[in-house]
């Protein structure tokens, strides 16, 4: 019985094999992800240059005035010139390489500006309109750079707001991918498989894992290529503005190495458990709703939830020590950026006062210093996501790579017009390992027969029915349909000549109508209300609102339980198979559906080869062959009549159904 466990290691936190084949599924969206990296490359370019725009409006033009300026005779030249009480002056960076003329630096006396010559003894009083015609060039450059900064901004947001949408777009399609594949997968694999694995447990995989992986796909995908290239992009920045404030910006960067593998192992630690008691959440709280009813009946709520209380504590406990690594990790993280601005600050400033390095590139190593942080965060949340993707990953694939039990045969055989011989020969076959549930079973129900299973809880009765429908495979032997091993058929074809009214009814939401017909595009609307009339369903369905369009809700809770077996025996006779299983189709319900169900009967077993199991023994008395299971072997067969004679286990079990009552039932 295949079965996955939560227990096991999740693996490790980048997996080459895992990735790959998570990128399979992206690989359809090649052309939107490269769109999206190149947008994020361009955001990133306008995220590098706004600090150094600031620089240079700082550097440049605000503090310009620092400056000196140089007049020139040349004025034609420079497009910056202005002529000041006969001096054409230009700001000494601004010359051209070799230009030479009288230098002058600002001063300022008793309130005044003034322009003093570094040569001789010439001072320039200047007033108000003086100084703005001096600084207007600066004036001006600091509007266009305002206007740059703006519209660099605007880019960036259209940027963001384009990278946002086409990765989640492309995340939800690939997620979706994923869920359809998953889904598909889970058709497919054999009942065995959801023998051994809780429902709870399988929805887990489903949404919470799938939804993991969209983040890794939006979160990771792509945007690390923006964290890599701003954190390098703000490296190359940094030494080509000031090599000594570079180093002096990434001293702290063995720190921040330290704290990131201390946190990689810590997170991970956690997380593991974390991930495991959330599964233990979701798989106990499907279980308790789904016997819901039964929990209320024996009164087991408090222990119920005294349970559920138990494992819920311990994913609170687990979430809390998730919890602590990140108090310690985020706020250690930013203890070191305060101290490496602090840093900068220190050495930077006093570079400053001494004129060896500008304000305005101070400033900028502030701010890149910030950004440069910022990544380093995103990355070791990232860690997280990626961690976590990879052990989703590991679960999902662990389901993907469950081969079905029952494999299809590469060339299947037609199964033509089926006319319902089957044959079961020296069959052997265990759920789990050699603990045989049937052992050497041969019998033989010729077309059209109806043959009836009656036997003691576990003879294998309901095994055969299963075997039949080939839902698990046999060991040893053969099950033969028209002479054909059902082995070498096509098990949709197979399935959809094998009708199966079973004693617990499944009925899903949505209207009666398509639970007859199985959205069964084929089976019209008429075709589903002659098979509820044949089977004496039509009468309650016409008396409920909508008819055969009302509304079913989950489990068909709103209808008894005849009702729901009278809609499984039309849901049977709408699909008109060529052999019908009837297992324990009436050990439920109540004796007036069973009139009902016992005159719909002979129109529902008419030219068809049916199996009945059947607890009640009046039902299969007049069954044309009746075969007596006891431990996984057959016993007895025969007709009714024949068995009594015989006085074997079929007259014993008839014996203690109708014991007052016995010489009458005999006659």
């Amino acid at each position: 019985m295949e079965q996955f466990h939560e227990e096991q290691d999740l693996g490790k936190v980048f997996d080459g094999h895992l990735l790959r084949r998570l990128l399979r599924y992206a690989k359809p969206y090649w052309l939107l992800i490269g769109i999206s990296i190149i947008v994020v490359l361009m955001i990133s370019a306008t995220d590098l240059s706004r600090p150094y725009l600031v620089k240079i409006a700082i550097d440049d033009h605000i503090l310009g005035a620092n400056k000196p300026y140089v007049a020139v005779d040349n004025a034609e030249k420079y497009p910056s010139a202005v002529n000041i009480q006969g001096y054409n002056l230009v700001r000494e960076d601004r010359l051209e390489s070799g230009e030479e003329g009288q230098s002058f630096i600002f001063k300022k006396e008793d309130g005044e500006q003034l322009l003093i010559s570094g040569e001789e003894e010439l001072t320039l009083v200047l007033d108000a309109d003086e100084l703005k015609l001096l600084r207007s060039w600066d004036t001006n450059a600091m509007v266009r750079l305002g206007i740059i900064l703006f519209f660099i901004i605007l880019v960036n947001f259209l940027l963001n707001y384009a990278q946002a949408y086409l990765l989640q777009y492309t995340g939800q399609r690939i997620v979706f991918d994923i869920r359809q594949h998953l889904f598909e997968h889970l058709q497919r694999l054999a009942l065995s498989f959801f023998d051994g694995n809780p429902v709870g447990r399988l929805i887990t995989r489903v949404t919470n894992d799938t939804q993991n992986l969209h983040e890794m796909y939006t979160a990771v995908l792509v945007n690390l290529f923006k964290d890599v290239f701003m954190v390098l992009g703000i490296v190359v920045v940094m030494f080509r503005l000031n090599t000594f404030l570079a180093w002096t910006s990434l001293a702290t960067l063995p720190l921040i190495v330290a704290l990131t593998a201390w946190f990689r192992i810590r997170a991970r630690e956690a997380y593991r458990v974390t991930r495991v008691r959330v599964a233990r959440i979701n798989a106990d709280f499907a279980e308790n709703i789904s016997g819901m009813r039964l929990v209320q009946i024996f009164r087991q709520e408090k222990r119920k939830f005294n349970e559920f209380k138990d494992i819920n504590a311990s994913h609170y406990d687990a979430s809390m020590r998730e919890l602590k690594v990140y108090a310690v990790f985020r706020p250690a993280m930013e203890l070191v950026y305060t101290l490496a601005v602090a840093f900068l600050i220190w050495n930077g400033g006093g570079k400053v006062i001494q004129g060896a390095v500008e304000f305005g590139v101070l400033y900028a190593f502030i701010n890149y210093l910030e950004q440069f942080f910022r990544p380093i965060n995103d990355l070791t949340e990232k860690y997280n996501i990626l961690q976590s993707s990879m052990a989703s990953a590991e679960r999902l694939f662990q389901i993907l790579d469950q081969d079905p039990a029952i494999v299809q045969v590469d060339n299947p055989l037609p199964m033509g017009e089926v006319k319902g011989k089957i044959e079961f020969k020296n069959v052997w076959f265990a759920y789990v390992d050699e603990e045989w549930v049937l052992r050497d079973v041969s019998f033989t129900v010729e077309p059209g027969e109806t043959a009836a299973f009656v036997g003691a809880t576990g003879a294998g009765k309901s095994t055969i029915m299963n075997l039949l429908s080939r839902f698990y495979d046999i060991q040893k032997g053969q099950i033969l349909i028209d002479g054909q091993d059902i082995k070498l058929l096509n098990k949709e074809e197979l399935r959809r000549n094998v009708g199966l009214v079973m004693q617990d009814v499944f009925m899903f939401s949505g209207n009666i109508a398509e639970n007859i017909r199985l959205n069964n595009e084929k089976i019209d609307l008429k075709r589903v209300e002659d098979a509820a009339v044949h089977v004496n369903a039509h009468h309650f369905i016409e008396r409920l609102p909508g008819k055969y369009l009302g509304a079913v809700t989950e489990r068909g809770s709103t209808l008894s339980a005849g009702q729901r077996q009278l809609i499984a025996f039309a849901r049977a006779l709408a699909y008109d198979p060529a052999i019908l299983i009837l297992d324990e189709a009436t050990a439920s319900i109540d004796t007036e559906t069973e009139v009902l169900i016992q005159d719909a009967l002979p129109r529902l077993l008419a030219g068809r080869t049916s199996l009945v199991v059947a607890h009640r023994l009046s039902t299969i008395q007049d069954a044309d062959k009746i075969i007596v299971l006891h431990r996984g072997e057959i016993r007895e067969m025969g007709t009714h009549q024949e068995l009594l004679t015989a006085q074997g286990l079929y007259y014993n079990l008839f014996l203690l159904q109708y014991k007052d009552d016995f010489k009458e039932a005999v006659n």
